[in-house]
């Protein structure tokens, strides 16, 4: 089984997170943009992957388009583990992380999609069997400033039935409207997106401890100051959390040996797919270092993510991102009732996106 082709689709979704225009990396999100990855065998085979993502989007795109696609056609599309490995050596010569791994990350769930439906099983008993059919799911919401309004989105969150909501606020203020919002015993996460130098981070630590926060996300400038995060942790109650931005199991590696966290935090669709994921994990329990995914995604990338938790070793909760989406790229099959969500049943990832959510939102 051979791959005959691999194609980009970019869709852009409208959203409504239910409050001002907000967004990362300086732009306003006003739509969620997704990076779709397309792969078809010889034999008819059809697989979907998503590579990070967002604003990156022309850039991955780039490198998945004329980078690794060029090299793939005609490659065994069952040969995954090797065919990761020789790209990553490859291609390591234009850019180690970044970009390239992003699009590999997109062609590997895309092949493990399909290895999925050629066996006729879904992904996660393809990797040895699921050991949760639903999981827990945290509520991630965007920056709103304003404690007032984020003190009534986590309400908001709190009433749909999430006992874990994460913030992406940075001020005190903001973190204690929110806990004063919701039920003392809803777990309550704050990730700053690395904004602080060591001293800041203390600073910052020390006036949410008051607001019982369960881990505190990415605090450090720069992402991979793994001696500042590990200066940083145990000084508190709150754990420490990072690692979506890290690229592949090495960067991991340095970030476990460091003791700089106590999640980890790999992103399917950055840190390069499922075969990385894998690694990742067997790394975290190594170092009993709990293994969270960031999953703040919408295609393939977050069926990807469900098929990985339910297979852990230990049952931690899944990010889904809060908002109201103006079209679901799955149909209902995310939807999350009484603060769970059903692990997908279906052959490989469980199911494709929906013609016409392809139709109508793909970005030429």
């Amino acid at each position: 089984m051979k791959i005959a082709n691999v194609e980009t689709v970019t869709l852009s979704i409208p959203f409504d997170h239910g409050g001002p225009p907000t967004g990362f990396g300086g732009t306003e999100w006003r739509n969620l943009d997704t990076l779709l990855v397309r792969v078809e065998t010889d034999e008819g085979h059809v697989g979907w992957g998503e590579a990070f993502g967002f604003n990156a989007i022309p850039s991955t795109r780039a490198a998945l388009e004329t980078m690794i696609a060029p090299l793939v056609i005609g490659r065994d599309a069952g040969d995954i583990s090797a065919l990761h490995n020789e790209l990553q050596k490859v291609l390591h010569i234009f850019g180690r992380y970044g970009q390239t791994i992003y699009a590999l990350s997109g062609l590997d769930i895309a092949l493990w999609d399909i290895a999925g439906k050629a066996a006729g099983l879904p992904l996660h008993r393809l990797l040895g069997g699921a050991q949760r059919m639903s999981l827990e799911a945290y509520a991630s919401l965007l920056r709103y400033f304003e404690p007032e309004l984020v003190g009534e989105r986590c309400a908001d969150a709190a009433s749909q039935g999430y006992g874990w909501i994460k913030l992406h606020e940075r001020m005190e203020p903001a973190v204690a409207a929110a806990r004063a919002a919701i039920p003392a015993e809803t777990k309550l996460m704050v990730d700053t997106n690395c904004p602080w130098t060591l001293a800041e981070a203390l600073a910052k630590a020390e006036s949410f401890e008051p607001h019982d926060v369960h881990w505190l996300e990415e605090p450090m400038w720069p992402p991979e100051n793994f001696a500042g995060l590990a200066e940083l942790r145990g000084l508190f109650d709150m754990g420490i959390a990072a690692g979506e931005n890290l690229c592949t199991a090495w960067q991991f590696q340095a970030m476990l040996e460091a003791r700089a966290v106590d999640v980890a935090q790999p992103s399917v669709t950055k840190v390069g797919g499922v075969t990385e994921m894998r690694k990742v994990e067997a790394l975290c329990n190594l170092h009993n270092v709990r293994y969270v995914p960031h999953s703040p995604y919408f295609g393939p990338g977050f069926l990807a993510t469900l098929h990985l938790l339910a297979i852990a070793d230990n049952e931690e909760p899944v990010e889904r991102f809060f908002g109201v989406h103006e079209a679901e790229i799955f149909g209902d099959l995310c939807k999350v009732e009484d603060g769970r969500i059903a692990v997908p049943d279906g052959p490989g990832l469980g199911r494709d996106p929906s013609p016409e959510v392809l139709r109508d939102y793909a970005v030429a």
